[in-house]
């Protein structure tokens, strides 16, 4: 009999390196390229590398030099990460790289006159190249434009190889790497003392725990009325609403139509965890707490993609920023897209009670070091600077949110409406991933085709072979912009606007450097509240360009997303991890993309949209610079930075002409930049008919009749501004509507 799975561990790994089974297939020639390519981007060098430091560096430090990616388990770690969390074609692409570079003339093609040696057979494969010489094979892959598909599929191969390197740790969650380069995390000791309590056990059935002897007592146990079909092997249950997803719009549905009378169930593919499960560990929190492991790239490798999965979704992992719908973007959205909703007091009402039910405060006794930065430079320069609102109290200083608040302050829906869900008897079940919705065809002549039955959900524990049949009144997709397309796509909808019209709010960093020396701005760069204040940009007619915030990085996350361009430069950067403030352009993006099935994102910019960050990037810039950082740069692909003390205002003005947001689909440049999103939106998005929109103004599809959305993905377009109070609001609405409905379809 099959072992029931342990609940997944966000504190580190307990498995041992040398008995840990790998599965990615990976030939050991192919293995012999990726460990060399590995130690290209991350090499060993000798204790006395560092340029411009007198004093002989500490044993840390030393050991930190000396440390190589090429080290197991590292590139094990890495393969695996690839065909874990990568699509089918990088995979794909992947593995014949590094198949060529495991021979002589498939390296010749791909590395030219540097593999050749002067002995026979005179040409080496990758792995028998000079470390040198591979490290300059990386450098001309970076640049040329005509290799961008190899470009690419390697880049992600790199950002892999330095995630992998500093989010891993050992069972205590430590990682040798951290010491050296200045980051500590809180042990729990530390920490006030939070309730050990999980509020939503009462209510929540974790399928981990399950097989297919124990779930039908579990599920009944809850009060559900659950029928089995042995010959389809199906758990059939009734209710009067089923939501597939428990984030900013599924926990508020849910808690509405609860508290409404109504039997809901909440479908959840992530895992229910609380603040006493959280840990400040970046490479099990993110693997567990994130869509593909924190690791979504789009299908071109430019864009990296955070989106939460598990319960309570991107507000159990979110930046806490609160920030209401801007009344200029109603307007539009009410004028321009005729969506009556968003003019209404209803909805401004919506967003009052949203902010109480989460305990929205808004100030912030205590900034942490990025924070003080962005506003020390916004006051040094006379620009005007705004606090953020957060979902957790005024003394909240906590760095490690984006793994899930371990103080239990930020109020995310696992903690606020699933609690309210719970409380008036919705079920959660977690691990649970729903595949189609069933729908049968009307009648002619209904105003629309189809009707939604429920839904069919399968157990991702393999211990639970029967899959879920929840049949309901209504059924709700509450999954995401990036989830809910490919979910009403696989149940046979057709509407074009299904995946369309995807808005991503791209970001472009920008960061500086400030020596500890400095003491007038105190900690490091992943300490305190994350966004508590923010910079509007604005054109000359007042018009806003771009907001720049703080981000919240582990170091794997920051390497990741660092530009490369030499394993010495790469080991300086991270040496000064803990005092480099990172600012983050966001725009409100014209251009958009589509979701065409799971996993798979394509994004094009517009003009606008590139004059737009390349104003923000630079308007952060001056900020840095004039806060005091000792050297400033972008994330550009050749390194791009200027020393602050070394140059004139001139000079510096000379270097912000030459900053640019390259790596767009619009830029043929040699020079690229990572961009990253964690807001995701309009991918199924409202219209007055279905030419205009995938649902109605009610979230209700224009194809079947009880399929409703309630979450990012309905809105009409890009927010321009954090926007987990519009998606609530918005969510809270659509689900007063659909209880009102219900209640009237009741004898």
């Amino acid at each position: 009999m099959r072992e029931l799975e342990e609940k997944p561990s966000l504190k580190g790994d307990k498995t041992r390196e040398g008995k840990k089974r790998y599965h990615h297939g990976f030939s050991s020639a192919q293995m012999q390229a990726l460990s060399s390519f590995c130690e290209a981007v991350f090499p060993s060098f000798p204790s006395d590398s560092l340029e411009g430091e007198e004093e002989k560096p500490n044993k840390a430090v030393q050991s930190f030099l000396n440390a190589s990616a090429s080290q197991p388990p590292i590139p094990d770690e890495v393969a695996e990460t690839l065909v874990k969390r990568g699509f089918t074609e990088l995979v794909i692409m992947a593995r014949i790289l590094l198949w060529m570079l495991s021979s002589r003339l498939g390296t010749l093609l791909l590395s030219g006159s540097l593999c050749l040696g002067d002995k026979w057979p005179y040409i080496n494969n990758f792995s028998g190249m000079s470390l040198e010489k591979r490290e300059k094979v990386l450098q001309w892959w970076n640049k040329h434009t005509f290799l961008t598909p190899i470009r690419s599929v390697l880049g992600i191969i790199r950002v892999c190889c330095l995630y992998v390197f500093f989010s891993r740790g050992s069972e205590d969650g430590n990682n040798p790497a951290w010491e050296a380069i200045g980051y500590r995390v809180d042990c729990d000791e530390k920490l006030p003392q939070v309730p050990n309590e999980r509020p939503l056990q009462k209510g929540t059935i974790e399928t981990m725990h399950e097989k297919d002897s124990t779930l039908l007592h579990s599920l009944t146990q809850k009060g559900l009325v659950v029928t089995e079909d042995p010959e389809q092997h199906f758990y059939k249950i009734k209710c009067d609403a089923v939501i597939v997803g428990s984030g900013c719009g599924g926990g508020v549905a849910a808690a509405v139509l609860a508290t409404s009378g109504q039997k809901v169930i909440v479908l959840e593919k992530g895992g229910y965890f609380a603040p006493v499960d959280y840990s400040p560990f970046e490479g099990p929190s993110m693997n567990q707490l994130y869509e593909a492991g924190g690791i979504l790239p789009s299908v071109d490798g430019k864009t990296l993609i955070l989106a939460g999965s598990t319960v309570g979704g991107g507000s159990a992992v979110n930046w806490s920023a609160c920030i209401k719908t801007p009344r200029s973007l109603l307007h539009e959205w009410a004028e321009d897209y005729k969506i009556s909703l968003f003019g209404s007091p209803e909805y401004v009402s919506a967003m009052d009670i949203v902010c109480k039910r989460i305990g929205v405060t808004e100030n912030c006794r205590e900034e942490g070091f990025q924070n003080q930065v962005l506003r020390k430079g916004c006051e040094n320069l006379g620009l005007e600077v705004e606090r953020v609102p957060r979902n957790s109290s005024e003394s909240h200083y906590c760095g490690s949110c984006g793994f899930g608040c371990r103080r239990g302050d930020k109020k995310g829906t696992d903690r606020t409406w699933l609690v309210d869900a719970v409380d008036h008897g919705a079920v959660i079940i977690t691990g649970c991933k729903a595949e189609r919705f069933m729908l049968e065809k009307k009648k002619k002549g209904s105003t629309r085709k189809k009707k939604c039955l429920g839904v069919v959900a399968k157990v991702l524990n393999n211990n639970v072979t029967k899959k879920l049949q929840i049949e309901a009144k209504v059924t709700i997709s509450a999954c995401g912009a990036l989830l809910t397309p490919p979910l009403m796509k696989s149940s046979g909808l057709k509407n074009e606007n299904i995946g369309k019209n995807l808005h991503l709010h791209p970001v472009l960093m920008t960061w500086g450097y400030f020596p500890s020396s400095n003491s007038e701005l105190k900690g490091t760069a992943y300490e305190g509240g994350i966004i508590t204040s923010v910079h509007k940009v604005v054109s000359k007619d007042s018009n806003m360009r771009a907001i720049i915030e703080t981000p919240a990085l582990g170091p794997g996350q920051y390497a990741a997303l660092c530009p490369w361009t030499s394993g010495l430069d790469m080991k300086t950067r991270m040496l000064k991890f803990a005092r480099t403030a990172l600012m983050m352009t966001i725009i409100r993006d014209r251009g958009s993309g589509e979701v065409s099935s799971e996993g798979r994102i394509t994004y094009n910019f517009d003009a606008v949209d590139k004059e737009n960050l390349e104003a923000g990037i630079r308007q952060a810039l001056r900020i840095l610079a004039a806060a005091g950082a000792v050297e400033v740069g972008t994330h550009r692909s050749d390194g791009q930075r200027i020393k602050c003390k070394e140059m004139d205002r001139k000079q510096f003005e000379e270097f912000l002409d030459n900053v640019s947001a390259v790596g767009s689909t619009l830029s043929h440049d040699k020079n690229c930049m990572l961009y990253a999103s964690a807001h995701q939106m309009g991918s199924c998005r409202m219209g007055i008919n279905e030419k205009e929109g995938a649902v109605d103004g009610n979230g209700e599809s224009w194809e079947a009749e009880g399929l409703f959305v309630c979450d990012a993905s309905v809105l009409p377009s890009a927010v321009g501004v954090n926007p987990m109070i519009t998606i609530q609001s918005t969510a809270y609405c659509l689900s007063k509507r659909i209880a009102d409905s219900l209640r009237g379809k009741q004898p």
